[in-house]
């Protein structure tokens, strides 16, 4: 049996470090979805420094998703490489 769900709020921030990495992908697709749903156009994706695993994994989904217009490395002040800032269309 399948564990229910966590809900989780939509901000425009999401920080990685408590999903676990075996369901991160399925959890940004699912968090880029509702976003946009809900209207937002800048989004902030804290995926950690670390040997950069997780940050090309956010990336490739963030690539193939058409409703994402740009990314790159947010600001130092921001998180640098251990985060990406997305704008959605």
């Amino acid at each position: 049996m399948e564990p229910d769900p966590i809900r989780l709020p939509i901000g425009d921030v999401f920080d990685l470090h408590s999903v676990p990495p075996r369901d991160v992908r399925e959890v940004v697709e699912e968090y880029l979805r509702e976003a946009h749903r809900l209207g937002f156009k800048a989004l902030r994706i804290i995926h950690g420094r670390g040997i950069g695993v997780q940050r090309e994994m956010v990336r490739a989904i963030l690539a193939r998703t058409d409703f994402v217009a740009e990314f790159g490395d947010a600001p130092g002040e921001a998180g640098g490489w251990g985060a990406t800032v997305v704008t959605l269309k």
